[in-house]
């Protein structure tokens, strides 16, 4: 059976994707192997995260790209070897950062459980322990048992990575291919309320959006201007500016207000209102409750991708190469 027909089986039979996904999957899946797993990785992510507060951006999108190809397996953290460049090397991923800190937690769980917990696990574990940290309390819940991958190709980052330069209906094509629909889209697009974009993935918005040096129409002229004063060509891939200039470094459902008011960074963030439904996603999420009611479950389902689990894959010792 293939991966799409599997999908659309666990669609109709459970109706939620995240329930045939996750089906391997469990909460405290460690806690006859290595019960003090989870407390480890939240500890050593927490004193991280206290000296830098980039890191909940940064894991969050790590472990969102890690889900998008191959699923959620830790193949974003393998290092490109002589016969074969990795996905950590595709254009997509050059920009994220923390892959010595996701080395620094799986030695601190090593030191007590050598060869138990896999860095898929360890990685899904510190995004959300990370961007929970300020609220010191877990803002979802992840189910543990992942395996990690084998297998890490350029290739295959560059096909599954959601594009910011993305119109609505490729986006949706790209999440249903995951088992996620339209309302994950919209949530899980929320993530943009922390971080930070290159003036490369959003400057064709600000001086060629059709190839006659014009500017995006959709976009918020103000913001625009500001935009143009950051990043002055088209060429400029050093610089980078907040996605949500009002909370970059908090998270909450500003990005929806900003969304609203036509000044989403990116091309992906101005095409949720591009569609009717989409756009009423967004007027509803503008609820603080609603939000992270909705994020939490959006990212289990997310976390569900495409899973190796069971006797597949293997647990590595080190997250940058295969055993």
């Amino acid at each position: 059976m293939t991966n799409q027909a599997f999908i659309l089986l666990c669609m109709v039979v459970f109706g939620v994707v995240g329930t045939c996904h996750g089906g391997s999957l469990r909460k405290g899946y460690y806690k006859d192997t290595c019960p003090d797993a989870e407390e480890i990785i939240k500890t050593a992510t927490e004193k991280h995260v206290a000296n830098d507060p980039t890191l909940p951006a940064r894991f969050l999108r790590m472990h969102f790209h890690d889900c998008f190809v191959r699923g959620c397996d830790g193949s974003v953290l393998l290092n490109s070897t002589t016969n074969n460049t990795a996905e950590k090397d595709a254009i997509p991923n050059l920009t994220l950062a923390g892959f010595d800190v996701i080395d620094d937690l799986k030695a601190e769980v090593e030191k007590k459980c050598p060869n138990v917990v896999s860095c898929a696990d360890v990685l899904a574990l510190a995004a959300r322990d990370a961007v929970s940290f300020k609220f010191q309390t877990p803002l979802w819940e992840v189910l543990t048992g992942r395996r990690d991958g084998r297998i890490s190709r350029i290739s295959e980052a560059l096909a599954n990575i959601p594009s910011p330069l993305s119109n609505f209906t490729t986006l949706v094509r790209n999440f249903t291919s995951k088992g996620l629909n339209v309302h994950d889209l919209v949530v899980l697009s929320g993530g943009h309320t922390i971080g930070v974009g290159h003036c490369n993935t959003f400057s064709s918005r600000l001086y060629n959006f059709t190839g006659r040096s014009d500017q995006d129409p959709s976009l918020n002229p103000t913001y625009a201007s500001f935009l143009k004063t950051q990043c002055g060509n088209l060429s400029d891939n050093t610089t980078f500016v907040p996605m949500d200039p009002a909370s970059a470094l908090k998270f909450d459902n500003n990005y929806y207000v900003t969304v609203k008011q036509n000044k989403g960074l990116f091309q992906s963030d101005a095409a949720l209102l591009a569609n009717k439904g989409s756009r009423k996603i967004v007027d509803e999420l503008l609820d603080s409750k609603k939000f992270f009611t909705e994020f939490a479950q959006a990212m289990k389902r997310m976390g569900a991708i495409g899973l190796v689990t069971g006797n597949e894959g293997e647990i590595r010792k080190k997250c940058s190469v295969v055993n």
